[in-house]
């Protein structure tokens, strides 16, 4: 009893040592799993800040690509405005009126589908012609002649039904062949009939067009006033302004006093740029636009507008070689609410009048246009962007 006593303490001890083994491994078990976790969330959280850093920069280099590209397109604006009157200097402005021929082997005809052959239908392609095949010998010894006999009856018959679905078939084919040949050969005929008589009308109109021409040019020789108003019309048709920049022309010829009275109108001061630059703040993540102080508007402002009055007096100068034009009485402003009356109404910021002689000797290159328009006596608005018009009635020679 003292042995078994022995025995089973010795074992209870034991299963107690397995039993400390076991819950000191599973302890460090799971401490090693909680550093292995830890370990796991701190570079989670490092590669979440990586990311998020990275996703940050990307960002902000993103909005200071676009504020660079806003800022591009600004300046280009700008430069635009700055060169109105650079812009015409080298540009040859005269219209030679013999370009304006349309000769008949060398103008697009306006109906170049005409000038295509139809295609014509293709050919059917035929199904081969079945051929006869010689049935198998029947096989055994009695009444093979009769067999064979029999099948070659059943075979003939086979290729006699075959041929003949074969034949109504290439003759469906020739048939569809055959009208389609038909309507092609009617449409083509028609097709060059057609073209014939286009052809025939584009040459009249073409020889219409020359005719009118001719008759243009004499009238302008003679200094016609309604030629001199159509050769106007193309001057300023010409005059390229920027996109951004709507310049509209009136005008008007006095034959008597061979006078040109022209009044241009350029966008109003509130449709005038007034930013310089953008610029990104990274701590609000916002795009904001740097305005122009409204003297730097004021002053880009008149610059245009005088910039505009002298080119718009080059141009026709230019353009006019016969000289038929001796004087021009021009106006330059904007449409917009007069501040005295509120109504909408053209508002002149210049008035001026130049003698075709004394402004042709004037060098473009060097000048300066407020100057310029000073020199020429003209009456100049103080103030545009406040919408100060100016008296113009004194301006014209006639």
């Amino acid at each position: 009893m003292k042995a078994a006593e022995k025995d089973r303490v010795r074992r209870a001890k034991a299963a107690e040592r397995r039993s400390l083994a076991e819950r000191r491994e599973a302890a460090q078990q799971a401490k090693a799993y909680e550093a292995k976790v830890r370990k796991a969330v701190i570079a989670d959280e490092r590669d979440r800040t990586a990311y998020e850093k990275a996703v940050k920069a990307a960002h902000a280099a993103a909005q200071q690509s676009e504020v660079e590209r806003m800022s591009s397109e600004i300046d280009a604006v700008l430069d635009d405005l700055e060169g109105l009157l650079a812009a015409t200097i080298d540009v040859d402005d005269h219209i030679d009126l013999e370009t304006l021929r349309k000769p008949f082997d060398t103008t697009p005809f306006d109906m170049p589908d005409l000038e295509i052959s139809l295609v014509a239908p293709k050919r059917p392609t035929f199904p081969p012609e079945p051929t006869y095949l010689e049935p198998d010998k029947p096989k055994g010894f009695f009444g093979k002649k009769r067999k064979l006999e029999e099948a070659r009856a059943i075979a003939r018959q086979i290729h006699e039904t075959q041929k003949a679905e074969w034949a109504s078939s290439v003759s469906a084919l020739s048939e569809e062949y055959k009208i389609q040949l038909a309507a092609y050969d009617k449409a083509e005929a028609e097709r060059i009939e057609t073209l014939a008589a286009e052809k025939d009308r584009f040459r009249q109109e073409l020889d219409d067009h020359n005719r009118s021409i001719d008759q243009f040019i004499t009238n302008l020789s003679y200094g016609d006033a309604e030629a001199v108003q159509e050769y106007i019309s193309l001057i300023v048709e010409n005059s390229t302004y920027p996109d951004h920049f709507k310049v509209t022309h009136e005008f008007s010829f006095a034959p008597e006093t061979a006078e040109l009275r022209m009044s241009v109108t350029i966008p109003s001061p509130d449709k005038f740029p007034a930013t310089k630059e953008y610029k990104y703040i990274k701590t609000s993540d916002e795009i904001r636009d740097v305005p122009l102080s409204q003297m730097e508007i004021k002053k880009r402002y008149a610059s245009v507008l005088h910039q505009v009055a002298i080119r718009s007096l080059h141009e026709v100068f230019e353009a006019d070689r016969r000289g038929l034009i001796r004087t021009i009485s021009l106006e330059v402003g904007t449409k917009a609410q007069h501040p005295a009356t509120g109504r909408l109404d053209f508002l002149p910021f210049v008035g001026v009048s130049a003698e075709r002689d004394s402004f042709m000797e004037f060098d473009l290159s060097g000048l300066v246009p407020l100057a310029t328009l000073k020199h020429l006596g003209a009456a100049i608005s103080k103030d545009p962007v406040g919408l100060v018009a100016v008296d113009v009635t004194g301006v014209r020679k006639s």
